[in-house]
């Protein structure tokens, strides 16, 4: 048994266990001069620096604030090749959508990902992950989506699965743009081959499909949905990103785990949102490099729903590799408060991975926290420019 008792705490800020919705979502655990128990990776005991135990190991912070851990629900992190004609494309005009349909886009991305080697992938993710994770991410979530050819996807995930022995990270199988020919037999593929083949393998925990006008539709999604419960997996969704066709709806009716993007919901999305348990994810990064409209984060929170916050690192429409930052982002575009986004960033995020036992510095609870510079926790929503994170610890151990 290993236990180490981390002192020098000036505030201990955390929400408590499990998703939180509504205004649930800015009420934190706020503990001054605390101390922090840990015991074989897991919180033992949090409290009152006064009135904590006594342990033969001590490390003391240095009179500095703690936070959970934080939580990237989000990334497409394993990429090859560039966008950066697309981006100057954008700032003269052209939209996201005839970007696409002129061969650049998320399909350039695919023909350079699909021609890198596994080797190439590795060396490429790796420095993005420690970026993450020098930003407080002590979970990742990593997409795949950049292949479309079933081999190249399948490459994707194991480069994914490989990484995870050094980072904490969560695999998804992205199904993300239709081939330009041939679209029903390579949704049935989808569905009776590269779904089964990932479930096999073990390559991921959920499968995420991008509903829009320019992707898949929602039957479309409704299939592959059903291909992946049949198959052990859970789901989640792209969706509102620039139109609601009713993806958000058919995500909340069949129990997905998010749906990330909301930039185009309106009314009616918000409203099934807020009656589900489906996260509502959304992404600042996007907003501020694409000059969409800001997700309605205040409206999601203020009827109800469980918000959380992502990166979405990419390399076209948000090439944000701090989780921090997107936090305090979310401050600024999407109207949380500093305590709504620092839940919206941990307990939620979490849970839009199906993960219950991260996010909340709880007795029982990982010991994941980030030790900020500063001795006020609400630095790690007020900094821009440079990161307030000063230490990463997961499981009581410092990365």
């Amino acid at each position: 048994m290993s236990e180490t008792l981390f002192t020098g705490i000036t505030q201990l800020a955390t929400p408590k266990p499990g998703p939180k919705r509504g205004g649930e979502m800015g009420q934190l655990d706020i503990t001054e001069d605390a101390a922090l128990l840990v015991r074989d990776g897991l919180v033992a005991w949090v409290g009152p620096a006064a009135e904590a135990p006594t342990t033969a190991n001590e490390v003391n912070l240095g009179r500095r604030a703690v936070v959970p851990g934080l939580v990237d629900p989000h990334t497409h992190a394993i990429w090859a090749g560039h966008r950066l004609a697309d981006w100057e494309a954008k700032l003269q005009g052209t939209t996201y959508e005839d970007i696409l349909a002129g061969g650049g886009g998320i399909r350039s991305t695919m023909r350079a990902t699909a021609a890198a080697t596994p080797e190439e992938l590795e060396q490429l993710t790796r420095p993005r992950l420690k970026r993450l994770t020098a930003s407080g991410a002590t979970t990742v979530e990593v997409k795949s989506g950049y292949g479309l050819d079933f081999g190249a996807e399948l490459r994707m995930l194991q480069v994914a699965l490989k990484l995870q022995g050094e980072y904490e990270l969560q695999p998804t199988l992205l199904i993300h743009v239709p081939p330009t020919e041939g679209r029903v037999r390579y949704v049935q593929g989808v569905c009776g081959e590269l779904i089964p083949e990932v479930a096999r393998q073990g390559l991921a925990t959920a499968v995420d499909v991008f509903t829009e006008k320019e992707a898949f539709s929602v039957e479309e999604t409704r299939a592959i949905f059903t291909a992946a419960a049949a198959n052990g997996l859970r789901f989640k969704l792209h969706a509102d990103q620039f139109h609601a066709i009713g993806g958000t709806e058919l995500a909340c009716e069949l129990g997905a785990l998010s749906v990330d993007h909301l930039e185009a919901s309106g009314e009616r999305q918000i409203a099934a949102l807020a009656a589900s348990d489906t996260v509502a994810t959304v992404l600042p990064g996007v907003t501020l490099h694409l000059g969409l409209p800001a997700a309605p984060a205040r409206a999601l929170v203020d009827a109800g729903a469980i918000v959380a916050v992502g990166t979405d690192l990419n390399p076209g429409s948000s090439p944000l590799f701090s989780v921090q930052l997107a936090l305090a982002l979310a401050v600024r575009l999407n109207r949380l408060t500093p305590a709504e986004a620092l839940t919206a960033c941990t307990v939620n995020a979490a849970h839009a991975l199906g993960l219950s036992d991260r996010g909340s510095l709880s007795v029982g609870q990982r010991a994941d926290f980030c030790v900020l510079a500063g001795t006020d926790w609400r630095e790690v929503a007020y900094t821009l420019g440079t990161s307030p994170v000063a230490e990463v610890w997961v499981q009581g151990q410092k990365v």
